[in-house]
């Protein structure tokens, strides 16, 4: 017996110090989050973007500090299954009345399988499933804050309300006129009550916790009336002078969702129980699923947990089978869908032509530095797996095909379960949200009329609007970007895709580069006639010389496009605009990007 009891003990001791590795991690985490509050008060516009990169890095850094300890106390990595067994249900046994343990369960996956040196999604140790229910989870210390505050207005006193919600934030700054701001919240409010009775449930929630990101805090919450819950965001941001004021209400499911969308940075928001917020954020926004959620409030990790077990799901309830995306293929990346899933899936070649002069570590570098920018609204977040299994017979035989032609190294066919039934593994991808490619989506436009000069049937009167609205979408997304010190270097129409709120987005990353680290030159006349006529450059091109005015020909070949574009981002084609915006970066100048229309801002005149 005293060998069981010595196992059960080091068993323990394992389960313990993973805990103790989590929960430094979640306290570091939440330290940062915190010290949001007082950089946004400071006006400290870089810090705030070192902290939304670093705390990135955050996770990983837990991650591997756990397993050393483990290796170096435990020989963890040596010690048998049946301690990793026991390790698992003494872990259960710490998640009991845990503030995180859906986070800490995810942890757990992260630092097991480093140990042991096996398949993240094969690992028999790992929580597949979560072991403790994350619902009504309550902080019962009498000095901790509740997850939300409720405030319970009467039409006389509703303005007042908004008054006491915003100071008890306790924001150090004074407000401009925080009168004024609340009149015009107050008003927006009742126009939505306007033609409803109000009930006896009227009632404003609150979550306790700002939303930081860029130069703008948030205050989110929703307002209900009988059986009526709407969601809203009131952005607070910080003017020249150093005062505050209530820039807009972001009100509806529509506007959350661009709020927080997964092509915007992460959230600096500190929370004692995550999963409250997710479910109060969820209670708004129903059909943003709850992995994007957590990746939207700098969870990544269980964001990466919950989107495996949704495909997991999702897969054991279809049957359609995975093909080759539709689109111009790309020269760096082969991308696979799965029709009836609203993914792509992103693998890299492992050969390019003569012109991508690049590596596998290179792309890699990129796609980590959109995951660590401040994406703007304008670069798709991405979901980076490594070691994925999928059924074999899934997967229809052109796909195979090519990405036995094209990525080989990346491939790998096997029964490693050992049931008889083959299994597709990808050893390194990239997966993003699934959007329209803007190429397509003009040539649906062309398709329906939208490029035939004099038209005015209807049906080419929307084709044209329909191109009109992607072209300044598509300029306002490079001018976003280079506004966040992002070039995204192929500008092609094929590289931008449209979501589902018409808003256009990048998401090919193997060309970008910093808008300071570029050098944007006029072209130089031609000195002789041959010179002009030549298909070949007649001037020195450097590895980072960018020459805005040749973006033309590649881009404006139809005349309905670049009608449109000339009418609304000529500037594009000006070395001015781009050396303009490189040098105010340089300056230290940090650029405003609201994810609300212009109109929607009390004051619009504000920030242009």
């Amino acid at each position: 017996m005293f060998p069981q009891r010595l196992d059960s003990s080091v068993a323990y001791d394992i389960a313990k110090a993973m805990m103790d590795g989590f929960d430094r991690h979640y306290q570091l985490f939440r330290t940062e989050s915190a010290r949001a509050k007082h950089r946004f008060e400071t006006a400290d516009w870089h810090g705030q973007q070192r902290s939304q990169r670093d705390r990135i890095e955050f996770y990983d850094l837990r991650v591997r500090e756990c397993a050393r300890r483990l290796a170096r106390e435990f020989r963890a990595g040596d010690q048998s299954m049946d301690i990793w067994q026991q390790v698992k249900l003494h872990y259960i046994g710490l998640l009991v009345n845990h503030h995180q343990p859906e986070l800490a369960e995810s942890f757990f996956n992260s630092v097991t399988t480093k140990i042991l040196h096996r398949s993240y999604f094969q690992n028999d140790f790992i929580f597949v499933r979560p072991a403790v229910s994350t619902e009504y989870i309550e902080n019962g210390e009498p000095e901790s804050r509740p997850t939300y505050r409720a405030y319970y207005p009467t039409p006389a006193s509703l303005r007042e309300v908004l008054v006491q919600m915003i100071e008890d934030f306790g924001l150090r700054l004074p407000f401009e006129n925080l009168e004024r701001d609340t009149t015009l919240v107050h008003a927006f409010l009742v126009g939505r009550l306007v033609d409803t009775p109000l009930r006896a449930n009227l009632q404003i929630q609150v979550l306790t916790g700002l939303f930081f990101r860029n130069k703008g805090c948030y205050i989110v919450g929703k307002l209900i009336n009988g059986f009526n819950e709407s969601g809203f965001a009131l952005p607070v941001l910080r003017n020249d002078e150093g005062t505050l004021v209530v820039d807009a209400v972001l009100f509806g499911e529509d506007d959350l969702l661009m709020l927080f969308s997964f092509a915007r940075a992460y959230f600096l928001v500190d929370m004692e129980i995550p999963s409250a917020y997710v479910q109060f954020l969820h209670s708004m926004m129903p059909r943003k699923p709850r992995n994007e959620i957590y990746s939207a409030l700098g969870l990544a990790k269980q964001g990466k947990t919950l989107f495996y077990r949704d495909f997991l799901h999702h897969l054991r309830h279809s049957s359609d089978k995975f093909r080759i995306a539709p689109g111009i293929k790309g020269m760096v990346m082969l991308v696979f869908d799965l029709p009836s899933f609203p993914y792509v899936f992103k693998v890299i070649k492992d050969h390019y032509p003569p012109q991508k002069d690049t590596s596998r570590e290179q792309i890699k570098r990129k796609y980590l530095l959109v995951k660590q920018h401040d994406r703007v609204g304008r670069m798709a977040d991405t979901l980076e797996y490594s070691e994925v299994g999928f059924p074999r017979h899934r997967f229809n035989d052109d796909l195979i095909a090519e990405i036995e032609k094209f990525a080989p190294s990346q491939l790998q066919i096997s029964d490693r379960n050992g049931d008889g039934l083959s299994e597709v593994i990808v050893k390194h991808v990239y997966i993003e949200r699934r959007m329209i490619p803007l190429n397509i989506y003009l040539q649906e436009a062309f398709d329906a009329g939208g490029a035939e000069p004099g038209s005015h049937s209807p049906t080419a009167i929307a084709a044209g609007q329909q191109i009109e609205r992607a072209v300044i979408e598509y300029g306002n997304a490079i001018k976003d970007l280079v506004g966040a010190n992002i070039f995204p270097g192929d500008m092609l129409w094929k590289n931008f895709g449209v979501t589902r709120h018409g808003k256009v987005v990048f998401y090919d990353y193997d060309e970008i580069e910093y808008i300071t680290d570029c050098n944007f030159r006029k072209v130089p006349p031609a000195r002789t006639e041959e010179e002009e006529m030549s298909g070949e450059p007649w001037y020195s091109v450097g590895p980072r010389d960018v020459f805005p005015e040749t973006f033309s020909p590649f881009l404006l070949g139809n005349q309905a496009v670049r009608d449109a574009f000339m009418r609304h981002h000529a500037d594009l084609l000006e070395v001015a605009f781009w050396q303009g915006h490189k040098e105010r970066i340089l300056a230290g100048h940090v650029f405003d990007v609201f994810p609300y229309e212009q109109e929607k801002r009390f004051r619009p005149e504000r920030g242009k």
